[in-house]
């Protein structure tokens, strides 16, 4: 099934996001649209600025993937369709908002514990920024240009 760009991103917003509130899906928002919009690295590389390419980008986000661990993945963007708020925030991220403090982050993930890592992904591209909710969020450091 292909959706809208609109439509997509408040899918993955809710997906990804749903039960973090407002400035955790803003801030995942803020994330994907930086992705989207960065200047270097991977992310321009793979995907163009394109928001379907950075959406689908393998193993970037589970709530595309439909399978994690070997195992069927239930709560996936295609699981359950969005609500007024994920498309608000959808929205306000499409018009080129940004969350206040989380700054160029391209990176986020739940490390279901109370500590966040300072380094993530392991490769070592991105820095610890900020915590919301369930999510740590990351800048990139200067070996992501290198990716």
């Amino acid at each position: 099934m292909s959706f809208p760009a609109r439509e997509l991103l408040a899918r993955l917003i809710k997906c990804e996001a749903g039960g973090e509130g407002l400035n955790g899906m803003k801030a995942v928002a803020t994330v994907v649209m930086n992705r989207v919009h960065v200047a270097y690295g991977e992310y321009l590389r793979v995907g163009q600025g394109d928001l379907r390419k950075v959406i689908f980008q393998p193993r970037q986000f589970t709530c595309v993937m439909s399978t994690v661990y070997g195992e069927v993945n239930p709560q996936t963007i295609w699981a359950t369709p969005p609500e007024d708020i994920h498309y608000e925030v959808a929205d306000w991220a499409l018009a080129g908002h940004k969350l206040s403090g989380i700054g160029e982050c391209l990176w986020y993930y739940n490390p279901f514990k109370p500590t966040c890592a300072s380094i993530f992904p392991a490769s070592g591209t991105g820095q610890f920024i900020s915590r919301i909710n369930q999510h740590c969020f990351y800048n990139p450091t200067p070996l992501y240009a290198e990716t």
